[in-house]
């Protein structure tokens, strides 16, 4: 990623122009509050990640599944390392 000092006025108006348009896009299609749940899922299904592979990272193979299946909250432990 370029540093700021490195930015043409060019560079730094159309990223202004993108941080205005994204403003604008937001106000007007808001995104609905996920679950952590929700969230899981979807990194796992764009990530091409499986259950198997959360088991070292979440705890025990029981808590990976619990945790996947939204039967578990997953904690703020496990949601650092996940990230």
């Amino acid at each position: 990623m370029m540093a700021y000092k490195d930015r043409t006025a060019e560079q730094t108006a159309i990223l202004q122009l993108l941080v205005t348009l994204t403003e604008e896009f937001e106000k007007n299609y808001p995104m609905e509050t996920s679950s952590p749940y929700a969230i899981v899922q979807h990194l796992m299904e764009g990530r091409g990640i499986k259950q198997a592979q959360l088991v070292g990272i979440i705890s025990s193979k029981g808590v990976a599944s619990e945790v996947v299946n939204g039967k578990r909250a997953i904690s703020k432990a496990q949601a650092k390392a996940l990230g």
